[in-house]
């Protein structure tokens, strides 16, 4: 990265103005991503977004896909985080996993542009060595380890949890009246069933409080 003057170098109201255009910068990036706009985005798009100065933007970053390559990573490592918060006191692995998933499904509704990022990013999410997919996988892997989840492998397992997840996401921003609450709790059952829980247990899981999560 080809920063002139490290932030260590400069006064700390130099170090918090370089903070929030770098930032700033992400900030556009996350927000170019959600609409699509990635591959097509130019260095003056972004800092147009952003609201700095063309040549501001090779300060921080020598390359747009070293930009949004970071934004991904910040973004997806931030959701990961809240959701293992979230869960932090729940000690049955399903019910990990079932939480984590039914705050993830919500996301469509209540924080869009979170999902719309999520979906454009698409299965490669999975393929990350950061945030949610390692997460799920490690997930799942306490839940089949603990004999309380059965499928044909955690990673089949995980590739439909995905594929769903984003699926659900997509129609909740194409039409978010018909995805509620219980339309989510639902594909949440149908899944843990899936996965080998009783109908009961299933149905069990998708009632109970969910913990709060600050996304």
């Amino acid at each position: 990265m080809s920063n002139r003057g490290t932030m260590a170098e400069a006064s700390p109201r130099q170090q918090r103005r370089k903070a929030r255009t770098r930032q700033a910068l992400i900030d556009a990036a996350v927000a170019l991503i959600a609409a699509g706009r990635a591959e097509q985005a130019t260095i003056q798009e972004i800092t147009d977004q952003a609201d700095v100065g063309f040549g501001t933007f090779y300060n921080y970053f020598e390359t747009k896909e070293q930009l949004f390559e970071l934004a991904s990573t910040e973004v997806l490592e931030h959701w990961g985080r809240v959701l293992d918060a979230s869960a932090e006191s729940i000690t049955d692995p399903v019910e990990v996993f079932t939480a984590k998933f039914r705050l993830s499904g919500r996301v469509g509704r209540t924080h869009p542009d979170l999902a719309r990022f999520l979906t454009e990013l698409g299965l490669d999410a999975l393929a990350r060595p950061d945030g949610l997919g390692p997460r799920a996988r490690r997930d799942l892997a306490h839940a089949f380890d603990a004999g309380r989840l059965r499928a044909a492998s955690a990673q089949v397992a995980l590739g439909a949890v995905a594929g769903a997840l984003i699926s659900l996401l997509e129609l909740q921003l194409s039409t978010p009246s018909g995805v509620d609450d219980a339309v989510v709790d639902q594909l949440t059952a149908g899944l843990l069933r899936m996965m080998g829980l009783s109908d009961t247990e299933a149905d069990d899981m998708v009632l109970r409080p969910l913990p709060e999560a600050r996304f």
